[in-house]
């Protein structure tokens, strides 16, 4: 592989003493930051203004006459349509939904879900419970029992424009001990364990015992603690179960993997470490024993970190250069521990290799910062591998974090300069109040921006850069996984401005199901790519599930007061126009 300023390289030498110093990791954004400065502090990115000016919805009409289309201007979209919103929904789903937003803004009932839930179970017997839940907050919120039983939902909401992304939503119903213990043990190598031989790592990328329960102040993002090997095998089987279903609903099918489920969190906590090294500690200088003298080696490259013959001790070395000695850059590995590793690494490339080969686009989810350097660097070089022809793997970019939007120039950079295609999904973020505590009381800056509007102005500006390079280069593409309406209407006038056409299918839409159906809806009807993640699984191994997404979007539900004024127009329109009973025809 070409040697790049991203990758981290070195010219094997006959002596160790004269290395190379590793390229840092390019994240530099000068060149970019200007033409969209103005963008970011435009107020329309806040308002979502929908005037669109002449000049360009008239350019934007030429080039869809052009491409022989005909054009679909955001103007004549209307989120306040609730006929075409909820069309799709027959009037008894419409009622659930406004009954299950309303109590999910009640605290005393969310407060006390855990205890509800139990009790109704004691008093129904499990089969009535079964049959309440589907009625209600699992009806609303889950898909299905199995990917046979969730067909019908994903076949009615592909008849009404609007794609599926499955998500195995099961969770081990751990108590926050019982998660704390499986965390501390699987973020500590034996090394580290017995104290010998180790490299110190910052308190950042250490285990702490206080935040070894990640599910704590978590919004929307299942959680994963490592058992073994084998439940990580199971972890890879259901992912490719949900890339074969995707391919098989539709032709732009998507699907959604989670590191953390496919090995110890140690690794990536170690390999985080690395890439900051590589990054911002200039001294710093990387070696590999045995790789033979052929020149520039890429100490990252994805086929050497999926190869069983290279040891990952051996692979990543620093010198000492007082003792003239190689020193592992990382705590040592024990065999087992190598081998878990590349276990981990060859699980990734066996999901990357099944969506290449069914043509679903994969999302490698964002976790938290300090697994989040190794999560993107990892995601980059499958990204490498396989997006050469067409964009399979997509990464993360959590836009409350302060380096969003550096981190997004630099890969979008080599993408180009390298020729693959960019795939990002652009999310505000999951654990910001998990982040921002866990940074307090460790000791290490606030990763996250200072206020709401500023995170806004992270998540237009990065998405503002992408559609600019989906414009110039179209090997860009980009989900826009957001619930904020001005948001949508700030992509959908962008994409006007630029020429960008629905059809053309760069840009993609994503909510949660059960949420913003008015959004969903009339995006995907109007030709935008849109789709719904889709969470499955059986009632009693989802609720833990369902519960900590009760407590933790009690805000989001407040704020939904507008989705629930909504639904009841459509509930009033449906009675005073005799369509009370009406049904979805597809």
């Amino acid at each position: 592989m070409a040697c790049s300023r991203m990758a981290p390289s070195i010219k094997l030498a006959q002596n160790i003493r004269n290395p190379l110093r590793v390229a840092a990791r390019l994240r530099s954004s000068t060149a970019t930051a200007s033409k969209v400065k103005g963008a970011a502090e435009n107020k329309e990115q806040q308002t979502g203004a929908s005037q669109w000016p002449l000049g360009s919805q008239v350019d934007h009409i030429e080039r869809c006459e052009h491409l022989g289309r005909k054009p679909c201007p955001a103007a004549t979209i209307n989120f306040e349509n609730t006929q075409e919103a909820y069309n799709s929904k027959a009037t008894w789903e419409l009622l659930r939904s406004i009954m299950v937003f309303w109590l999910c803004s009640i605290d005393q009932v969310v407060n006390r879900n855990q205890q509800l839930l139990q009790l109704s179970k004691k008093l129904l017997g499990q089969r009535l419970f079964e049959t309440m839940m589907k009625m209600t907050f699992y009806g609303q919120f889950v898909a299905g029992e199995d990917q046979e039983t969730i067909k019908p939902l994903i076949r009615r909401n592909r008849a009404f424009g609007v794609g599926s992304v499955l998500d195995y939503s099961v969770e081990e119903d751990l108590t926050q001990e019982e998660a704390e213990k499986k965390e501390i043990e699987s973020c500590t190598a034996e090394a580290e364990k017995e104290n010998v031989g180790s490299v110190q790592r910052e308190k950042k990328y250490q285990v702490q015992p206080g935040f070894g329960d990640r599910r704590g102040g978590v919004i929307s993002a299942r959680t994963y603690f490592y058992a073994d090997e084998a439940k990580c095998d199971t972890h890879m089987e259901t992912f490719l179960k949900c890339i074969e279903a995707s391919g098989g609903s539709s032709e732009d099918g998507f699907s959604a993997i989670k590191l953390t489920a496919l090995g110890r969190p140690q690794f990536l906590e170690s390999l985080a470490k690395l890439g900051i090294a590589t990054k911002d500690e200039s001294h710093s200088w990387f070696t590999g024993e045995n790789l033979g003298l052929s020149g520039t080696v890429d100490l990252l490259d994805w086929n050497s970190l999926i190869d069983s013959r290279t040891k990952i001790s051996k692979l990543l070395l620093v010198p000492n250069l007082q003792s003239g000695q190689l020193e592992p850059l990382l705590s040592r590995f024990t065999e087992e521990e190598d081998l878990q590793m590349k276990r981990m690494l060859q699980r990734m490339d066996v999901l990357a290799k099944k969506a290449l080969e069914t043509g679903v686009r994969l999302m490698v989810d964002a976790e938290q910062t300090y697994f989040q350097p190794a999560i993107s660097r990892l995601t980059l070089e499958m990204q490498r591998k396989f997006n050469k022809d067409n964009p399979i793997i997509f990464n993360t970019y959590q836009c409350y974090l302060k380096e969003a939007y550096d981190n997004v120039t630099a890969d979008v950079e080599l993408s180009r300069r390298e020729g693959w295609h960019f795939g990002a999904k652009l999310v505000r973020g999951a654990y910001m109040q998990q982040e921002r505590s866990r940074a307090a009381e460790v000791g290490y800056e606030d990763p996250i921006n200072p206020t709401y509007e500023k995170t806004n102005e992270m998540y237009h500006r990065c998405l503002d850069y992408v559609l600019e390079e989906i414009r110039h280069n179209r090997k860009a593409n980009v989900m826009v996984a957001s619930h904020n309406e001005d948001t949508v209407k700030f992509t959908m006038k962008r994409m006007n401005e630029l020429g960008i056409y629905p059809e053309e299918k760069k840009v993609y839409f994503g909510q949660l199901l059960g949420m913003c159906d008015q959004i969903s809806f009339p995006l995907g009807q109007a030709g935008y790519p849109v789709y719904k993640y889709v969470p499955y699984g059986p009632v009693n191994e989802v609720l833990p599930y369902l519960s900590r997404r009760a407590q933790e979007n009690r805000g989001i539900m407040k704020g939904a007061m507008r989705e629930r004024e909504l639904l009841w127009m459509e509930f009033k329109r449906r009675l005073l126009t005799g369509n009370l009973f009406y049904s979805p025809r597809f």
